[in-house]
C-alpha cells in the first residue's frame, strides 16, 4: 500500500487474499459470555435495492422542557404505513441537529432492509438536543425530560408507534445509554440501544474541555462508565472503530459490560465508519421491532 510496489506474483496473491476474505466476510458480529468483547467485522455493505429511497419529514415542534422550537426529523422507509410503525429514537452527536442525525446512510439501508423483506418496518425519529450531553446543563434547557416525556406525546400524535429503542452517535451514544438508564429507572426499560462510537470519556479533564457538566460531580453522576448496570434488562449494541478516540472508554464499557453486541471495526471517527456499521445497527434493531400493530 501507499508507495509499496507489487510484483505480478504479488499481485495475483494479493487479489487472491482479497477474495477469500470478502467471501468469508461476516455482517453480524454477536457476543456472548463465552465470546470475545471486542470482535473486528469485516462485512462493510449491504446489497441496496435500486430505487429505494428512505421518505425524511421534517417539522418544527416546540419543547416546553427545552423553552424553544425544535426539529422533529422522521426518517421512514417509503412504501411502509407510518401508522403504529414502532420507532427508534436517533440522539445526534455535539454541533449536530435532527435534520443530520441520520449518519452513514442509515435511513437508505433501513429502507434497503425493509424492501427486501429482511427486517420488520420500523422508523427513526430524531429531535435537536443541543450540545450538552443530553442533559440539563443549563437551567431550563432539559433534553432527557423532552426525550422522556414530550417526544412520545409527539409520535402519537402523528399516528407513529411508541419508541422501542434509542440509537445515538457520538455524544448521542453517551445520551442513548443514559436515556436507556433513565427508561430503566422508571420500570419502563427500552427494548434495545444501540451506541455507535460512544462519546465514553475516562478522564474529567478531557470531558470538561466540552463544557457540557458543571462539574466533575455532575458527570460522574451521569456517565454510563460509572453507572455500568443501570440500563436494566434494556438489550445493547455497541460499534466502534479501532481508531476511535473514544475507543479506550468504550472497550472498556464493552469489556465489563458485556453487551449482546460489541463490536471494532476498522476506521475512525467518521462517516466512513459509521457506514460500515449501520448495516449491523439496523439488524439489530429489527430483532426488537414489534411489528405496526
Amino acid at each position: 500500500m501507499g508507495d509499496q510496489k507489487f510484483g505480478r506474483r504479488g499481485l495475483i496473491a494479493a487479489i487472491g487474499v482479497i477474495i477469500a476474505t470478502v467471501a468469508g466476510a461476516a455482517t453480524y458480529v454477536s457476543s456472548s459470555p463465552a465470546a470475545p468483547q471486542q470482535q473486528i467485522a469485516t462485512a462493510d455493505r449491504i446489497n441496496r435495492v435500486p430505487g429505494a429511497k428512505p421518505t425524511i419529514r421534517v417539522e418544527h415542534v416546540y419543547s416546553a422542557a427545552r423553552h424553544r422550537d425544535v426539529t422533529l426529523a422522521f426518517y421512514l422507509p417509503t412504501g411502509t404505513s407510518p401508522r403504529g410503525l414502532p420507532m427508534s429514537i436517533l440522539l445526534h452527536g455535539l454541533h449536530g441537529d435532527a435534520r443530520h442525525a441520520a449518519i452513514g446512510d442509515l435511513a437508505d439501508v433501513l429502507t434497503s432492509a425493509v424492501a427486501k423483506g429482511s427486517v420488520p418496518a420500523f422508523g427513526f425519529v430524531a429531535v435537536d438536543g443541543g450540545d450538552n450531553y443530553w442533559h440539563e446543563n443549563v437551567p431550563g434547557d432539559d433534553p432527557m425530560t423532552m426525550l422522556l416525556d414530550e417526544l412520545p406525546g409527539w409520535l402519537k400524535e402523528r399516528g407513529y408507534g411508541e419508541p422501542f429503542a434509542v440509537t445515538g452517535v457520538s455524544m448521542g451514544g453517551f445520551g442513548a445509554l443514559l436515556y436507556a438508564r433513565r427508561r430503566a429507572e422508571r420500570g419502563d426499560p427500552i427494548a434495545a440501544t444501540a451506541a455507535i462510537s460512544p462519546g465514553l470519556i475516562t478522564t474529567w479533564p478531557e470531558m470538561a474541555k466540552r463544557k457540557a457538566f458543571k462539574n466533575e460531580g455532575e458527570w460522574s453522576s451521569l456517565d454510563p462508565l460509572r453507572h455500568l448496570k443501570a440500563t436494566g434488562p434494556t438489550a445493547l449494541g455497541v460499534w466502534i472503530g479501532d481508531r476511535d478516540r473514544f475507543l479506550d472508554g468504550t472497550r472498556q464499557f464493552m469489556r465489563e459490560v458485556r453487551p449482546e453486541v460489541g463490536t471494532v471495526k476498522s476506521g475512525g471517527h467518521d462517516d466512513g465508519l459509521y457506514r460500515k456499521v449501520t448495516p449491523d445497527v439496523v439488524q439489530f434493531l429489527a430483532k426488537y421491532a414489534k411489528p405496526a400493530v
